[in-house]
């Protein structure tokens, strides 16, 4: 789509009112739900087809090619892995572009993201020194805590669309309420990865 559709004008318009933290906090969801759903030796919920964020995984590759950054890049792996199953999910609607999901905000807000991801990853601080959310990472699998960090993100209403779990009403216009409402509509657990969204308005 191109960047002056009439479509993306409300997306593009919100650059100015999101603080920092509510990027931060959009970007940690985004890492915590890619990082639960690898699959691999330690299987976790299994959603994508990768294993990065594993010590015989992605780690080990990518702590000898990129000893300063690897904690980083096995992170940014695993987000592109659920990026990319969101991304051919959103394709099987007749109009994805309208489709607002945890890893498609909107054109200036996913750019906003990527653009703060760098900063931190150029930034020389561990992950969850830069992101304190992500200690549940650090602390290792257990589904029951991934669980409970889902929950404690309220509930969303939703009902079941051809593509994933439809959120009732619109895409809030505060971006941590967004991202609150999106991480909520994961629950309840599904074998594949559920994509719970939102459609805006044409």
């Amino acid at each position: 789509m191109s960047m002056f559709d009439v479509e993306d004008v409300p997306i593009r318009s919100e650059r100015t009112p999101h603080p920092m933290s509510d990027i931060d906090t959009a970007l940690t969801s985004q890492l915590v739900v890619a990082w639960a759903g690898e699959t691999g030796e330690e299987r976790r919920l299994g959603w994508w087809r990768s294993d990065l964020v594993s010590e015989y995984g992605g780690e080990d590759l990518f702590r000898r090619l990129l000893p300063g950054t690897w904690r980083w890049a096995v992170l940014q792996g695993a987000r592109e892995a659920a990026c990319r199953k969101d991304a051919e999910l959103r394709r099987q609607d007749h109009d994805p572009d309208r489709v607002v999901s945890l890893f498609s905000l909107g054109f200036e807000l996913d750019e906003r993201i990527d653009e703060r991801f760098q900063d931190l990853k150029r930034s020389g601080r561990a992950p969850d020194e830069a992101l304190p959310g992500l200690t549940i990472v650090s602390d290792g699998w257990c589904r029951d805590q991934f669980w409970d960090w889902v929950m404690g993100h309220g509930e969303a209403d939703a009902a079941a669309s051809p593509i994933g779990r439809r959120l009732k009403g619109s895409p809030p216009i505060a971006l941590d309420l967004r991202v609150r409402k999106l991480v909520a509509g994961l629950a309840p657990a599904a074998d594949t990865y559920p994509l719970p969204h939102y459609m805006r308005a044409s």
